[in-house]
C-alpha cells in the first residue's frame, strides 16, 4: 500500500510523539487521584496489579489507536472510515471516531473549568493568599471561588485561550513546539518539588504510604480500581491517541513507543505522590482528601511551611502545565476533523471550536452557582458531562475500538503498521486485544454505570 501523509504534518521524531502523548495522559487525575488510591489499596501490591492492568488493557488499546491513526494519517473520524474501507468493512465504523472526537470536546468543556481553578490558585500563591491559613479558611476560600461566576469565567476564558493558541499552530508550530517546552518544564517542576519534599522530614513516611507492600489490603474492589484507572489514565477513547498517532513517523515502533508512554505516565503519577504526601504528613493533614487535597489541604500545607509560598506556586504551576498539555490533546481531534472536512484553515477552525468549548464551559461553571438548580437527569451540567463522558462514551469507545482492531480490521494491515519482528510478541498482543481487553473494558463500563446509578 502506498504510504499516506497527514496534511497537518508529522512529529519531528519518535520522542516528540512520546512526550506529546505523555502530556496528553498526564493530567489532574495523575497528581491527586493515583497516589491516593495507591496508598489506600495496598501500596506496592496495588502498583503491581495496576501495572498488570496497564499491560492487559491500556497498552494494547493504545497500540490499536496509534496504529489506526498512523495507517490512515487523518483525523479520528476519517481514520476509522479509511481503515474500514481498506478492510472491506462498512464505513459505519467511523462512528467510533465521531464518539471519540465528541468525547474529547465535551471533556474539554468542563476540564477547562477545573483548570481555571488551578490558574486561580497559581495567582493566589503569587499573592501569598494562603500564608498561615487554616483548613476552615482554605475551605471557605475555595467555596468563595465556586460561588463567584465572574471570577471562574475569567480564569476559564484564559485557559481556553491558552489551549487554542497552541492548537492553532498545528503539529509542528503548535503542538510540537509546546511539547518541547512544557514537558521538560513539567519534569523539572516535579523534580524541584521532590527535592523540597525530601527536606520536610517526612519523606520516608510518604514512601511508606505509597509503597508499603500490603497484599492484605488488596480487595476485588482494589483490582477494579486499578483496572479503571489503567484505562482512563492513558487518554484512551477520546481521539487523542488516534490523532497524535496520525502524526507519528513511519520509522517509529508503535509497541516500544506506547510502552514508554505508559512507563512515563506511571512514573509521573508515583513521583507526584512522593512529592505531595511528605508535605501532607509534615502538616498532619489528611492524605485521603480526594479532589479537596489539591484545593484545600495542600494550600494549607504550603501556607504553614518555610518556603511554602514559592513551592506552592511551583506545585500549582506543575498542575497547570499538566492540565494544559492534556487539554491540547482533547481539542486536536475535533480541530483536525474541521480542517479536513470543511477545508478550513487552522485559525477559523480553532475560533469555532474554542468558542463552542468556551460556551459549554460557561454552562459547566454555572453549575456551581447561578445554574446550580438547572439539572439534566437530576445532575448539574458539570456532573452530567462528567458522567456521560467518563461512564459511557470513553468505555464504549475503548470497547468498540478493541473489538474493531481485534476482530474486524485487516490483519495484514495491522501487521504492516506494527512491524513486529517477533511473531510471538505480535500474537500475544493480538490475543490480548481480541479477548482480554474487550472483556476488561466491558467490566469497567458495567461497574461504572452500576456504581453511578445504584
Amino acid at each position: 500500500m502506498q504510504e499516506r501523509h497527514s496534511i497537518h504534518g508529522t512529529w519531528a521524531n519518535r520522542w516528540i510523539f512520546i512526550l506529546a502523548a505523555t502530556g496528553s495522559a498526564v493530567g489532574l487525575g495523575n497528581i491527586w487521584k493515583f497516589p491516593y488510591i495507591t496508598g489506600e489499596n495496598g501500596g506496592g501490591a496495588f502498583v503491581l496489579v495496576y501495572l498488570v492492568c496497564i499491560l492487559l488493557v491500556g497498552v494494547p488499546i493504545m497500540m490499536g489507536e496509534a496504529l489506526i491513526g498512523r495507517r490512515a494519517r487523518c483525523n479520528p473520524v476519517n481514520a476509522m472510515k479509511v481503515t474500514a474501507s481498506e478492510s472491506g468493512l462498512s464505513t459505519g465504523w467511523q462512528a467510533i471516531g465521531w464518539m471519540a472526537a465528541l468525547a474529547g470536546f465535551l471533556i474539554f468543556s468542563f476540564y477547562s473549568v477545573v483548570a481555571g481553578w488551578v490558574l486561580n490558585y497559581i495567582a493566589g500563591m503569587v499573592r501569598g493568599d494562603y500564608i498561615d491559613m487554616g483548613r476552615e479558611q482554605a475551605a471557605a476560600q475555595f467555596e468563595l471561588l465556586l460561588a463567584d461566576p465572574k471570577l471562574m469565567l475569567a480564569w476559564h476564558s484564559v485557559f481556553v485561550v491558552l489551549v487554542m493558541l497552541v492548537v492553532v499552530g498545528g503539529v509542528n508550530k503548535g503542538l510540537e513546539r509546546a511539547t518541547r517546552i512544557m514537558m521538560p518544564a513539567l519534569f523539572a517542576l516535579l523534580a524541584l518539588l521532590l527535592g523540597y519534599s525530601f527536606t520536610t522530614g517526612h519523606f520516608t513516611q510518604g514512601l511508606e504510604f505509597l509503597f508499603h507492600f500490603a497484599p492484605e489490603d488488596l480487595t476485588w474492589d482494589s483490582v477494579l480500581v486499578a483496572l479503571g484507572h489503567s484505562f482512563f489514565t492513558l487518554s484512551l477513547g477520546m481521539g487523542a491517541i488516534l490523532a497524535y498517532g496520525s502524526y507519528m513517523p513511519k520509522s517509529a515502533s508503535i509497541g516500544g513507543t506506547v510502552m514508554t508512554i505508559a512507563f512515563l505516565d506511571t512514573l509521573v503519577a508515583l513521583a507526584a505522590g512522593m512529592a505531595i504526601f511528605p508535605i501532607v504528613f509534615a502538616n498532619e493533614l489528611d492524605p485521603g482528601a480526594g479532589p479537596g487535597l489539591m484545593f484545600i489541604t495542600l494550600p494549607v500545607a504550603f501556607g504553614q511551611m518555610p518556603g511554602g509560598q514559592l513551592f506552592g506556586f511551583l506545585f500549582f504551576l506543575l498542575v497547570g502545565v499538566a492540565a494544559w498539555t492534556s487539554a491540547i490533546s482533547l481539542m486536536e481531534p475535533a480541530t483536525a476533523w474541521l480542517v479536513e472536512r470543511l477545508k478550513l484553515e487552522r485559525l477559523p477552525a480553532c475560533l469555532i471550536l474554542g468558542a463552542a468549548g468556551w460556551a459549554m464551559g460557561v454552562l459547566s461553571l454555572g453549575s456551581f452557582n447561578v445554574l446550580a438548580d438547572f439539572k439534566l437527569l437530576g445532575m448539574t451540567t458539570f456532573d452530567f458531562l462528567d458522567f456521560v463522558t467518563a461512564n459511557i462514551m470513553l468505555p464504549l469507545g475503548g470497547l468498540f475500538l478493541a473489538i474493531y482492531v481485534g476482530w474486524f480490521m485487516q490483519r495484514t494491515a495491522i501487521m504492516d503498521e506494527l512491524a513486529m519482528k517477533n511473531r510471538l510478541h505480535f500474537n500475544l498482543w493480538y490475543g490480548v486485544v481480541r479477548f482480554v481487553a474487550p472483556v476488561a473494558v466491558a467490566i469497567i463500563f458495567a461497574l461504572n454505570l452500576y456504581q453511578k446509578l445504584a
